[in-house]
């Protein structure tokens, strides 16, 4: 008689694995921003002594042991669908793989020093009818009944009554038809919230922001782009002080207000996806399509819809898509709704991929005899950072590439400010530079410059005329030819065109500056009705000093290029006016 085999059950984790390998791979369609996500799971897993590790073994309040991934996930398969054919037949919800990697991820990472979750926000951006607010649902049953914290506080926060309870009813119901669930955490299902008396947790939709003294343990912040601030997210988070491993999850479709807080923590997520900015305490991924996919296209369809086929009809998806083409009125409802485009985002003015593999940490200005260079300053703000940028320049077989090196100035006391967190980093490393007290030290800007100046002739200095007067008087007595570039269309359009260009044409190197990188990312682009651009951000903290140095710099490389440089230069075309 053979003696059965043992079959192991295939883990959550590896699901998840496989699932994000996939995605990398390209076996599965999916957008930059979902393929960079996958990516950085992977990259985790391999970095020697991180902080956090992947699906730990741990114990839980009663002293089992658990996998944090596998509870998760298993939890969710024991919940049940609560509408649509599923709910009617009664069947459980059956994760497909996105989401197990999606909740994998969030709760799998745990803090090795601490055994607590790694991540604190987690974003989820993904079209209408992918079965979000189920999703959502599923996770606020979790933290109120399973996460373990004593005296939970979960809350399901929107705009509206009707949007605060598309995650609450969708829970309530789970609940409600889930006995046993009921029965083993001593839930009380009520009209308005879900409670557990015994440690005295709670379940329910909120309007606006909380009531005082509120302390949650998650907050689900859905459709937040139908919020006009972010009073509610920052109030949820502010009130999360005191818990031990709290979770503010977002869940929400693009949108058309760009200058509301959703496009803003999109774009934030989206730095951190690129490697722009580091937080390892945030997750996020987004589901759309690439920006040169046809968006007519079924390929389109796919990557923005992980449900493509399964909660989301492919019939009524190719439908909306066709009613889009045929009358321009839909197109906009259209790519906010089922491809997660923000149809009014101001455009960003560089390819941030490019623009980081420009970067290049072994460049330094004494790299290469230039055929030029010029700096640029800005100086707008003496109270938070300022910018003084090297643009040095040479002829190579392929055209004229630019070099940058920047050197980036803030006074300690902006620092200070618990709002920079991020730049303590950037100060440690030698990529933004503190001077002492509350104002930014102009002389040492100068001695910089009279540095570098001794390694390669700066031919001429770039500034705003409003902005550093004196400095500018004292540079020109040092020898420095010193001009001023106003801030306006005609002195911008034209150099912010030539960065983009070369930026995209692989032309144009930096240092490898992260902070660099960041200011430059964080402009947008506002063009006229002449086709004229000009730099702007979206809000006060995304400074871009170091980018408008850089255009003031190119404005005067594109000049000075075209001018004599020696005198047989001169002989040669005398006419130089």
């Amino acid at each position: 008689m053979e003696c059965p085999v043992s079959v192991s059950p295939v883990l959550f984790a590896d699901i998840a694995m496989a699932y994000a390998l996939d995605v990398v791979d390209g076996k599965v369609p999916a957008c930059k921003w979902h393929r960079l996500a996958c990516q950085r799971h992977l990259n985790d897993l391999e970095k020697p002594g991180f902080a956090y590790t992947w699906n730990p073994e741990l114990t839980d309040t009663k002293s089992k042991p658990y996998r944090p991934a596998e509870r998760i996930c298993k939890f969710a398969e024991l919940m049940p669908h609560i509408k649509g054919d599923w709910a009617a037949k009664g069947q459980l919800i059956k994760l497909e793989r996105w989401q197990i990697f999606i909740l994998a991820s969030i709760f799998g990472w745990i803090n090795v020093a601490t055994g607590k979750r790694r991540f604190r926000v987690a974003d989820i951006i993904v079209p209408r009818k992918n079965a979000k607010s189920t999703l959502a649902a599923v996770i606020g049953n979790y933290m109120l009944a399973v996460d373990g914290e004593f005296g939970a506080e979960i809350y399901s926060g929107a705009t509206s009554q009707d949007q605060a309870m598309e995650v609450f009813r969708p829970a309530l119901l789970m609940a409600r038809a889930t006995p046993r669930f009921v029965q083993s955490y001593g839930i009380m299902v009520n009209v308005s919230n879900l409670s557990i008396a015994e440690n005295n947790s709670k379940f329910e939709p909120v309007i606006g922001k909380p009531g005082d003294g509120a302390s949650p343990s998650c907050a689900i912040v859905d459709e937040y782009h139908e919020h006009k601030t972010s009073e509610l997210f920052d109030t949820m988070q502010t009130g999360m002080g005191a818990r031990s491993q709290p979770l503010i999850l977002v869940i929400t479709t693009a949108g058309s207000d760009i200058s509301g807080p959703c496009y803003l923590h999109q774009m934030e997520l989206q730095k951190i996806l690129e490697g722009v900015t580091d937080n390892d305490q945030r997750f996020g991924i987004v589901f759309t399509m690439d920006e040169d996919d046809d968006w007519t296209s079924e390929t389109a369809l796919k990557k923005a819809n992980p449900n493509y086929g399964i909660s989301i009809d492919i019939e009524f998806l190719q439908l909306q898509q066709r009613d889009a083409i045929a009358d321009t009125r839909k197109q906009n409802v259209f790519k906010t709704k089922h491809l997660n485009v923000w149809v009014a985002a101001a455009s960003p003015w560089l390819n941030l991929y490019n623009l980081q593999q420009a970067g290049d940490k072994s460049l330094t200005i004494e790299s290469h005899d230039w055929d030029g260079c010029v700096a640029g300053l800005d100086l707008a703000s003496k109270q938070d950072i300022a910018s003084a940028v090297l643009l040095a320049w040479r002829d190579l077989e392929d055209g004229r590439h630019h070099y940058a090196f920047s050197r980036n100035y803030v006074p300690q006391s902006t620092v200070d400010k618990p709002e920079n967190a991020h730049y303590q980093a950037w100060i440690h490393s030698g990529h933004l530079i503190a001077t002492p007290g509350n104002m930014i030290d102009l002389e040492q800007i100068q001695e910089d410059l009279i540095t570098q100046a001794s390694q390669v002739h700066i031919r001429e200095v770039a500034k705003d005329p409003w902005g550093g007067h004196q400095l500018g008087a004292n540079l020109a007595a040092e020898g420095f030819t010193v001009v001023d570039i106003p801030q306006q269309v005609r002195f911008l359009s034209d150099p912010m065109k030539e960065i983009d260009a070369i930026n995209n044409a692989g032309r144009f190197h930096h240092d490898g500056n992260p902070a660099y990188v960041w200011m430059l990312s964080n402009v947008e682009v506002f063009e006229d009705r002449n086709e004229n651009i000009f730099p702007r951000k979206s809000r006060a903290s995304n400074k871009i000093d170091a980018a408008v140095a850089t255009i003031v710099a190119m404005n005067r490389a594109l000049a000075v290029a075209e001018e004599p440089s020696n005198l047989d230069d001169f002989i040669y075309s005398p006419l130089i006016g």
